[in-house]
């Protein structure tokens, strides 16, 4: 298993969780939780691969079943503690937007596109689940709210573009443009960084 597997893998239980969290704020039942986690985990990738023309990664891995019913069984065993707090959604949500950004982007330049494609598909692998859960949850997507949301998966794509650029291992240009991403994504949520509205004319 080589280290984007592990961090693949680590993202998924991450997202699935962040969705599994939000389900259960719903009181959805356990197969609909399941369901909500399991669309946040591979939604982005999925949209990914197709455009990628690429088999999504799921249906060929039954793992990513697996893992988003250990992140349910996680958060069953562990309920009282993981559904009051309430940065759990946030913490979860944050790690499994940088690892995925990573995941997208390193995808891409293995098939054997260019840099800015694989930024686009870094960001739309991050972002992309995030948009499938709260519309399942019909709550108004993160990414359409006044925060640093897809940009964080920007930022982390630039990142991971500089330490390429510099020679840097491809293990720690992930590792740097990962924490990078989450770094990015707590610092705006906490200091209500964002970018300004559009206003158009009543």
């Amino acid at each position: 298993m080589d280290f984007l597997t592990i961090i693949d893998y680590i993202g998924t239980f991450a997202f699935a969780i962040s969705g599994i969290r939000l389900a259960s704020a719903k009181q959805f039942d356990w197969f609909g939780a399941y369901v909500v986690g399991f669309v946040t985990a591979v939604g982005g990738g999925t949209i990914r691969d197709l455009l990628l023309d690429v088999t999504p990664f799921w249906m060929l891995q039954s793992s990513y079943l697996v893992v988003t019913a250990a992140a349910l069984g996680f958060v069953i065993l562990f309920g009282k503690y993981v559904i009051r707090l309430n940065n759990t959604f946030f913490i979860f949500d944050a790690i499994g937007l940088g690892l995925f950004a990573v995941v997208g982007i390193e995808k891409s330049i293995t098939h054997g596109y260019p840099m800015w494609v694989g930024i686009i598909m870094g960001t739309l692998t991050g972002a992309a689940g995030g948009v499938l859960r709260d519309t399942l949850i019909n709550e108004v997507p993160l990414i359409f709210r006044k925060e640093i949301y897809a940009l964080a998966c920007v930022f982390g794509g630039l990142v991971y573009y500089i330490c390429i650029h510099c020679q840097m291992g491809p293990i720690l240009a992930q590792i740097i443009a990962a924490v990078s991403v989450i770094v990015a994504r707590i610092l705006a949520v906490k200091y209500h960084i964002s970018l300004p509205n559009l206003k158009g004319e009543n």
